[in-house]
């Protein structure tokens, strides 16, 4: 350990510096904060896999029809609450197109990125029934949407998918959701951390118990048509985007441009209501919020007292993007394709040096190469094994922070690894591999 790749005191100085006892639960800014002094005491680059933010550069259509907006003077209005018509128009026709659902256009709501769609969405379903306290998540997900819940002080259950997929998911979810206290049902798909994408059989089961129990399922669409395993890249043509939309109409689909169309830094995603929960109508919300219909109660008092709104600007980019992407002229999924082959490269190097990876297969299926994949090494837990990393330059999180049960994984994110970094992880890995050698 004492010629480990990056200085072995600097690292056992910064680490005991940080006070925390188990960098298995550490928070993903906690690791970047220890990753960025132990880069900037030795002059070492990391791996860096632990946050998930986009590396590629935002579409050209979109930061032009920005520049043309602002010259046009729209920075000096107040956007509406519900959107400009141009965004509008372009998600209904961009969901018919990838997904092939129809949602009229009034329902296709602008918040600022699907981190606060979020918000607004869990706090509305946690107000529509006084029986009806605790969301649903169907884990591994993103933690940070637990934290929402904490923030605002709604209850929430989750279990790990892991030994329930297929058929066994039904009984799963009967099991919780007959309680009579699920208000909703959240997940991704394609999934973060573990990249799982639901199946249709999965998705319909979902769908199904949403109608059966009266529940709304939140769809949270950050990876949209990310499944590479599958062409989904050409509008008005199947396969389409996979969705619960096709089973149910209890559902709010949020979708985000920050990794599919990486335009993360102008913090814009769309919540799309169907057309026929838009308009239902809920007397605990007339009591808590004073208008009784989902919708009008989502945009004009959640939308509103949050952000009164959404960027002009990026409004007009985002409605470009859509545009040209429902138009055939831009292929946003081709944009994207990068992730995957590099995903594909770092399973082979980890997996040839010891490593397994945690979240394998979606039921007989290869999981999908994409923006992260799960690894664990034999015989660590996931803080030992994201400590010991620390040493070799290479950095990660814990699967635990994402409901997962899998102690002993890690989420990779492939994003801000640079090809040119490759050999360099193969080097790490491998004396990795010596230095920890396998029974």
């Amino acid at each position: 350990m004492s010629k480990t790749p990056i200085d072995f005191d600097t690292v056992s100085t910064i680490l005991n510096q940080s006070n925390i006892q188990d960098l298995g639960t550490a928070t993903i800014r906690e690791i970047v904060g220890i990753v960025n002094k132990i880069e900037e005491a030795t002059g070492t680059q990391f791996i860096r896999m632990e946050m998930g933010v986009p590396g590629l550069k935002p579409p050209q259509v979109g930061v032009q029809a920005e520049i043309e907006a602002l010259k046009r003077g729209v920075g000096s209005d107040y956007p509406m609450l519900d959107g400009i018509k141009p965004l509008k128009d372009e998600t209904s026709k961009f969901i018919k197109n990838f997904m092939n659902i129809e949602i009229s256009p009034v329902n296709c709501i602008p918040t600022v990125g699907s981190m606060q769609g979020g918000y607004a969405a869990f706090m509305l379903v946690s107000n529509l029934h006084k029986e009806r306290d605790t969301a649903l998540f169907i884990d591994p997900g993103f933690s940070v949407q637990k934290t929402q819940f904490k923030v605002m002080g709604h209850k929430y259950t989750n279990f790990d998918v892991y030994n329930y997929r297929g058929s066994k998911l039904r009984n799963k979810l009967e099991a919780l959701v007959s309680k009579g206290n699920i208000n909703s049902i959240i997940y991704s798909n394609p999934n973060n951390p573990s990249w799982i994408c639901f199946t249709e059989e999965e998705l319909k089961i979902i769908g199904d118990i949403a109608n059966k129990y009266d529940i709304i399922v939140l769809e949270d669409l950050a990876y949209f048509g990310m499944d590479f395993r599958r062409d989904l890249s050409k509008p008005g043509q199947p396969p389409y985007q996979a969705t619960v939309a096709s089973y149910t109409n209890n559902y709010m689909l949020m979708i985000s441009s920050s990794k599919a169309f990486s335009y993360a830094g102008q913090r814009l995603g769309m919540v799309c209501i169907s057309d026929s929960l838009y308009c239902r109508e809920y007397s605990q919300l007339k009591e808590r919020f004073g208008v009784a219909q989902l919708g009008y109660t989502f945009v004009q008092r959640l939308i509103y007292t949050l952000s009164s709104g959404v960027c002009h600007t990026a409004q007009y980019g985002l409605a470009a993007i859509f545009k040209a992407a429902n138009e055939g002229t831009f292929d946003f999924v081709n944009e994207v394709r990068t992730y995957g082959e590099r995903a594909s490269i770092m399973k082979r190097i980890f997996t040839e040096n010891g490593f397994k990876l945690v979240y394998d297969k979606d039921i007989d299926q290869e999981l999908a190469d994409g923006f992260y994949f799960t690894i664990s090494y034999p015989g660590m837990q996931s803080g030992e094994l994201i400590k010991h990393l620390m040493y070799y330059g290479i950095s990660a999180i814990g699967l635990i922070t994402c409901g997962s049960e899998r102690t002993e994984g890690l989420r990779a994110c492939v994003s801000h690894v640079n090809p040119l970094q490759f050999p360099e992880l193969e080097a790490r890995a491998k004396q990795f591999h010596h230095d920890f050698p396998l029974a």
